[in-house]
């Protein structure tokens, strides 16, 4: 297989004909045997002549030495070690990390132990819904909480910095589950939290099948711990507490799990307070969005327009948009009692009349007013529970416009007073820069939201090069530990973790 970038297509011209246009670029005569698109981006720097971009693997007959050659990209199962695995690994949490995590121990013969606090999705989807509907919130089920993470709620972006074989076997693994393939090559790729139901269903599936077990409605309630070394959990579920003898134990709790925080600081796993960030969510007509970025009149075909904006405040705090969603809607993403926190959410289609996106502002550690590791997570909560004061005490987000915010009006308090003053500074002073990027993002009657806090952990879990907490046998992982930023990076840390464990141990089968 070749390789070749810069294939380029209008938009109104169909795939079809990519290999025609690698042959007229490469200068061929032999024709294309099979090909296979390997990214896809939007290049609207024209707004006259928008183009979609490809890089494209393609076979042909015959030695062509001129040509690239496309590089091997298969994962790879480690080779399992030697030791011997006397109690099965258990795994706290059942997002990206803990479920990629339980997935390749699963599939190399491990036999995970799945620990998760909030329900199955089919159960999980009532109770988010009778909180947004009636402002009802469970505690262990929610948004944050319950198999999938917060990403099944969310927009399901599985957009990520970083460069890692995993990352093509956590794509793979999602289109087998029932993602579309289209995210194996997309720029932005994402599932859409109505296909993540189906997929994380799907993954649970295939790991049960592989010899795991799952069980939800189960909380991590304390590690028992002998010279050092992990020698036990306590979980705690409606039958009741118990005692699970294991060796090893991957964290992966996500960065809601706050009492799991607190029980493994209290329980001594060394952590550190961790800048964050916190703001409001904006959102916007997508029409505006979509004549900002493509031109007015732009041609039917070009997916609903996405956007990421930064500005440095003079104050010297980052301000940027984070978790865009095209053609979606802002939800209150509450998972604890008295607190108001928000996120953006968007199926698949992304066919809403709106765009939102987290607006947020650098939080750093000397913010938090204690040298506490868990100060970040005090902070936090603050702020949410001002919202919800803001709300009326209810499970709503104080809403208000860009106008009133700007101008500080009393009818924008409920906003501006869910969020510290050097935000909302930093957030007046970057709109006008946003504005010249994104004709109209200063609208007046753009709607603001609060509060967004959740956007990262503001605590680390402390790890060495093995991946082990300062008590040997855990393993801090993903978002909830501070390694990750989103499904794509916390998988892939949890595939880590994972080989770790089977580096070091034989199989149990």
């Amino acid at each position: 297989m070749y390789r070749v970038g810069g294939i380029k297509l209008s938009v109104s011209e169909d795939k079809s004909i990519i290999p025609l246009k690698i042959k007229r670029k490469l200068g061929l005569r032999a024709d294309i045997k099979s090909y296979r698109i390997v990214k896809e981006s939007v290049d609207a720097r024209d707004k006259k002549d928008i183009k979609y971009v490809y890089t494209v693997d393609f076979e042909i007959e015959g030695d062509f030495p001129g040509l690239v050659t496309a590089p091997e990209e298969t994962y790879i199962y480690p080779k399992p070690g030697k030791k011997a695995m006397k109690t099965r690994p258990v795994i706290a949490g059942f997002g990206p990390c803990g479920m990629f995590a339980a997935l390749i121990l699963s599939e190399s013969g491990y036999e995970p132990v799945v620990l998760e606090r909030g329900k199955k999705v089919e159960e999980r989807v009532k109770d988010v819904d009778r909180l947004r509907n009636d402002g009802v919130l469970d505690n262990e089920s929610n948004v944050q909480f319950g198999e999938g993470g917060a990403g099944t709620f969310s927009d399901g972006k599985l957009t990520t910095g970083i460069r890692d074989i995993r990352v093509g076997k956590v794509l793979l693994e999602l289109v087998s589950a029932g993602a579309c393939e289209d995210i194996l090559y997309k720029q932005k790729p994402h599932i859409g939290t109505d296909r993540l139901r189906e997929v994380v269903k799907n993954i649970r599936a295939k790991i049960i099948k592989n010899g795991g077990d799952i069980y939800f409605g189960t909380r991590l309630n304390g590690v028992e711990v002998t010279q050092n070394r992990l020698s036990a959990v306590n979980i705690c579920n409606k039958e009741g507490m118990r005692t699970v003898v294991t060796e090893n134990l991957i964290l992966a709790a996500g960065h809601s799990a706050r009492d799991t925080a607190r029980m493994l600081f209290n329980s001594g796993v060394v952590m550190e307070q961790k800048p964050f960030s916190i703001g409001i969510r904006i959102e916007h007509p997508q029409e505006l969005i979509n004549e900002a970025q493509y031109g007015k009149g732009y041609a039917a075909g070009l997916p609903p327009a996405e956007y990421k904006l930064a500005h440095r405040a003079h104050n010297g705090r980052g301000v940027y948009t984070f978790c865009m969603c095209p053609g979606g809607e802002v939800i209150v993403a509450s998972s604890q009692e008295g607190c108001v926190v928000t996120n953006g959410m968007s199926y698949h289609a992304r066919n809403g009349r709106f765009a939102n996106s987290a607006l947020l502002v650098d939080v750093l550690t000397s913010d938090f007013g204690s040298e506490s590791s868990l100060a970040g997570i005090a902070f936090q909560e603050k702020y949410e529970m001002l919202a919800f004061k803001m709300a009326g005490e209810k499970y709503r987000a104080p809403e208000t416009t860009w106008k009133e915010f700007a101008l500080g009006t009393e009818s924008a308090a409920p906003v501006t007073g869910s969020l510290p003053l050097f935000a909302v500074s930093a957030i007046k002073e970057a709109m006008p820069h946003f504005a010249r990027k994104i004709a109209g993002f200063d609208s007046p009657e753009a709607a603001v939201y609060a509060v967004e806090s959740r956007s990262s952990s503001p605590v680390r879990v402390l790890r060495d090069e093995g991946f082990q907490s300062s008590i040997a046998g855990i393993y801090p992982g993903g978002e909830g530990a501070g390694y990750a930023g989103g499904i794509i990076s916390a998988a892939v840390d949890g595939i880590k973790i994972a080989e770790e464990i089977i580096k070091k141990y034989a199989g149990r089968k």
